[in-house]
């Protein structure tokens, strides 16, 4: 990263989940989930600003009380990019670059954020993070995207089923042993001017089949940096998620 890049981190933060309602608010030994993430995400040096996104009162509340900076958005947003384009506008403050950074992630570590800063520079359009794969459950896990990258650690394509599909190997035990596959972790970087553009495009085939946002950018022709993270962090879903959290 140039040492002169200025990030903002901005985390998207609903109240209104189909699976987990009031998400942001439920506590986590003593905080917060949304106080949980933005306490990791100020703790990364690399980060000029943290503020969250939210179209709630009593979210916004929440991030008050404990000290943090919040920009309230409309609620109709279809994804956290589009959330995350409204509350740049709103800080009326100029960065280089944006990072979302999602609100359920109560165990993000600063060196990821860090990794994700680390392949920014000024003609960078926009980044993302992956890991490589190391268990048949998630790499045949519809749940779990998987992304071809290209020889300058760009990504080629994003996608639920598991790919590339190794023709020669007919017992998949085999796939993991040899081909390195990656999944892909949902922390994005974006250049504002880019941000600006993609999220005036209209939702795009590829992206409509797998649903999965980032298509719509590859399909439209912007270039999706990668970097390798080793750091596994668990996001937080539902209910159930949490209790075994906080079992721990």
């Amino acid at each position: 990263m140039s040492a002169s890049l200025s990030i903002v981190a901005i985390i998207p933060a609903r109240y209104a989940s189909t699976r987990f309602p009031g998400k942001p608010l439920v506590h986590i030994h003593g905080k917060t989930m949304i106080q949980c993430v933005y306490d990791q995400v100020k703790n990364t040096p690399e980060i000029a600003e943290v503020v969250v996104a939210t179209d709630d009162d009593r979210i916004e509340a929440e991030v008050l009380r404990f000290g943090g900076r919040v920009v309230r958005t409309r609620p109709e947003h279809p994804s956290g990019t589009d959330r995350c384009f409204e509350a740049y506008q709103k800080l009326n403050q100029r960065f280089d670059f944006i990072i979302n950074v999602q609100g359920d992630e109560p165990f993000i570590q600063p060196e990821q954020i860090r990794t994700l800063a680390g392949i920014l520079t000024p003609d960078a359009e926009l980044a993302t993070l992956i890991k490589k794969i190391e268990d048949e459950e998630t790499l045949f896990n519809p749940n779990t995207p998987k992304v071809l990258v290209n020889t300058k650690s760009e990504a080629i394509y994003f996608s639920r089923q598991t790919i590339p599909y190794l023709r020669q190997y007919t017992d998949k035990k085999d796939w993991l042993h040899n081909h390195t596959f990656f999944k892909h972790i949902g922390m994005y970087a974006y250049r504002p001017d880019i941000l600006a553009k993609i999220t005036a495009l209209k939702p795009s085939a590829l992206e409509l089949a797998e649903s999965l946002e980032q298509l719509r950018w590859l399909e439209n022709g912007y270039s999706i940096r990668t970097a390798v993270t080793t750091i596994e962090t668990v996001g937080i879903d539902t209910p159930e998620d949490l209790a075994r959290i906080t079992k721990k």
